[in-house]
């Protein structure tokens, strides 16, 4: 390959990674097209893109970024998985695929969140975490409980008054 293609192709992977901090390397060597298909397919419809890169060329795009760690060993090709909501929700979709028996060749090599690399396992341990989504419901849940449980007191106390008020009201009419 020629110094020019290599500069075109490496200015296209640069273009292509330019602002991604959070991503995940896969092994894809060895996998028939109808699963790459498939892969990229279950990818795409939720938000997350795979580019297939040769290391070498992703590391001279990747330099001076915090996905430059990934690249290390600079003999092969690898995909590049980055997007989703957050790395947690990444993570959590990549142990999906790594679970699936039809995607078998599909290996995890390891990642990058918040510019520190990443074995594989530590992905994995990741994908357990809670997402975005989840952090947020639980949050809310711990800022609403104080609330709830001062209006349940409240209204609890105030329902017993009632009904003694109203168990008075019918006795005096009973009397009456």
């Amino acid at each position: 390959m020629s110094k020019y293609v290599k500069n075109l192709i490496t200015g296209e992977i640069k273009d292509r990674l330019e602002g991604v901090d959070d991503a995940i390397v896969a092994d894809v060597i060895g996998m028939d097209s109808q699963a790459t298909f498939e892969i990229r397919k279950l990818f795409r419809e939720k938000g997350i893109n795979m580019l297939v890169v040769k290391r070498s060329l992703a590391d001279r795009a990747t330099d001076g970024s915090a996905l430059r760690t990934l690249f290390a060993p600079k003999q092969g090709g690898v995909a590049v998985v980055w997007g989703s909501e957050d790395f947690v929700s990444l993570a959590k979709e990549i142990a999906a695929v790594v679970k699936v028996k039809e995607f078998a060749k599909f290996e995890l090599k390891g990642g990058v969140m918040d510019g520190e690399a990443m074995s594989a396992e530590e992905v994995l341990a990741v994908s357990k975490w809670p997402n975005r989504q989840e952090q947020i419901s639980m949050l809310v849940g711990q800022i609403l409980a104080p609330g709830a449980n001062l209006s349940s007191q409240l209204l609890g106390a105030g329902a017993t008054l009632a009904g003694q008020v109203t168990k008075l009201v019918e006795q005096k009419e009973g009397e009456a």
